[in-house]
């Protein structure tokens, strides 16, 4: 992955008019904010619903210093929304109180609007059409997210780790972030690459590929999503990382 003094750049880009665009922001809440932090869970989505254009608000629990193990962190969290098209979404992480609220209470802050180019599945009965090509050029970011089922969560927990743990030190792996909407069961992972060809160079080898092979094999979920995007104007700090 890039060192801390690394900056990973990406230029702003407008989606086609009309056309869903969905926002990730991750934080690590302050110290003497984590009161606050563990209410966003309490609260859930609660208050969302004035928000323009908001399609999905989902909050989520990340792992330990951020990352894939069973042990939760305390401070880093994020959400995950999708709304009508580019403008609302901008609008949304340019002035909501919301995000601000975020903003002031979180040492480090990241924020990234992102284009669907590929999407195989769906988040609670929603699933992401494309709105851009492949790129041939630049960053991508890439968002897996399944909900487990129950009977098969031992089985998926086999798996996962080493999978998780060669994502972090892939080669072209620029931000990495172990996700959960809910323990054990309902589980993501963001990640950004280099470009195309590294994100694929992990995806089709070693523990992933093999994590990818058992989980259809058994039946591991009962809903997922699997999808890619260009990353559009990345901001702040994340594990050290300066974006933008």
């Amino acid at each position: 992955m890039a060192g801390p003094a690394d900056r990973v750049v990406t230029t702003p880009e407008t989606a086609p008019p009309g056309q869903p665009v969905a926002t990730l922001i991750l934080v690590d809440v302050a110290e003497g904010s984590r009161v606050w932090g563990y209410s966003r869970f309490v609260m859930g989505g609660f208050g969302t619903g004035n928000i323009a254009g908001l399609r999905m608000y989902k909050v989520l629990g990340s792992g330990h210093d951020g990352g894939f193990g069973l042990r939760p962190s305390p401070t880093r969290q994020g959400f995950f929304c999708v709304f009508d098209d580019d403008i609302t979404a901008r609008s949304f992480l340019a002035e909501n109180p919301l995000v601000e609220r975020y903003r002031s209470h979180a040492r480090e802050f990241f924020s990234v609007r992102l284009h669907t180019y590929s999407c195989k599945g769906a988040w609670s009965g929603l699933s992401l059409p494309p709105v851009t090509d492949t790129p041939t050029l630049g960053p991508i970011a890439a968002l897996t997210r399944a909900s487990i089922k129950p009977a098969q969560a031992a089985a998926f927990w086999r798996k996962a780790p080493p999978a998780q743990a060669d994502l972090e030190h892939a080669e072209g792996c620029l931000l990495a972030a172990g996700l959960g909407e809910a323990p054990l069961l309902r589980q993501a992972t963001f990640s950004v690459w280099g470009g195309v060809d590294d994100m694929d160079r992990y995806a089709r080898r070693g523990a992933h590929l093999d994590a990818i092979k058992a989980a259809h094999r058994h039946g591991f979920f009962s809903e997922s999503m699997f999808a890619r995007f260009v990353p559009v104007d990345m901001r702040g700090t994340y594990k050290g990382r300066v974006y933008g």
